[in-house]
Formats: structure tokens, C-alpha cells, sequence
């Protein structure tokens, strides 16, 4: 099952774009017998200043057809690594072909993007950055497949 994050904005080199890297090539080489990944980074941008909206269409063209779709919201379901884990591994198991995990920009996403989700998820009530945002569901991506591999890096 591949793995999409489309994200609102673009990321330059720096610590934040390292983690990233470094976590999705994790979640690649341990996801790999699990049927899981590889994970790709899709970085869209509204250069024409339409808002939300605008960034809802980018969002929608980069996500692939049939994908399940997890939106980044605050208000969403809060997991624990193993239910998000377990998510991902239910929805391979049933077929599903691809998954993209939606960021918005700086007013969060789209109600109606939102709204359409197969799952609205939530780091918390805290609002966070965009580009921390995407390390932490970079590095959730590996913790998962860790956690289906059954590898010590994740401690209950």
C-alpha cells in the first residue's frame, strides 16, 4: 500500500526536510515486507492567493484515485500509534491500494476536504506547524510499520 503525503506549501533543505527524509526512508525499508510504502512527499502550492478552497483542489489533483484519505485536522480522532498502525494495516489487508494523508496550509484544510475523509486525524488540541506536522506523521509512518514488523523501536 502506498503512502501520499500532499501537503500545502513548500519545504526548503533544512532540519525539518531531513527528518522527513530520513523517517519515510525508514518506513520504506521497514514497510517493504509488510506490503507497506514506499511513501512519497506531494508539495502543493495556491500561487494565485484563492484560499482554502483553492488549496483543497491542489490537495484533491495530488491524491490518487481510489485513495483512502486521512485529513490532518485538529479537530480529528486522536490514536495511539497502534490504533493508527492498525488502521493502516486493516486497510492494506482489505485491498486498498493507496492512502494520502492531507496537510493544509496555514488555516488547515478545507471543511468539504475535510469532511470527506475516510479518517480526520489529530496530533492533539495544539496547533501545529506545517513542517512539524509532516515530521510527526512522517515519523508515525515508521513507528507503525515498526510496530507491525514487531521491531523494539517502539515500547509500549
Amino acid at each position: 500500500m502506498r503512502v501520499h503525503i500532499c501537503a500545502v506549501g513548500r519545504l526548503r533543505a533544512g532540519p525539518e526536510r531531513a527528518l522527513i527524509d530520513d523517517y519515510l526512508t525508514r518506513f520504506g525499508r521497514t514497510g517493504r515486507g509488510l506490503g507497506l510504502g514506499p511513501a512519497t512527499l506531494s508539495e502543493v502550492e495556491d500561487r494565485k492567493g484563492g484560499g482554502m478552497a483553492a488549496e483543497a483542489a491542489l490537495l484533491d489533483k495530488a491524491v490518487p484515485a481510489g485513495a483512502r484519505r486521512i485529513a490532518l485536522d485538529e479537530r480529528g480522532r486522536i490514536l495511539t500509534s497502534v490504533q493508527f498502525a492498525d488502521t493502516l494495516a486493516g486497510w492494506r489487508d482489505t485491498g486498498t491500494g493507496d492512502v494520502a494523508c492531507l496537510i493544509g496550509g496555514a488555516d488547515g484544510l478545507d471543511p468539504g476536504l475535510r469532511d470527506g475523509a475516510d479518517l480526520v486525524l489529530s496530533f492533539g488540541a495544539m496547533v501545529w506547524p506545517h513542517m512539524l506536522a509532516r515530521v510527526m506523521l512522517a515519523e508515525q509512518l515508521y513507528r507503525a510499520a515498526a510496530i507491525l514488523a514487531g521491531t523494539p523501536y517502539h515500547r509500549v
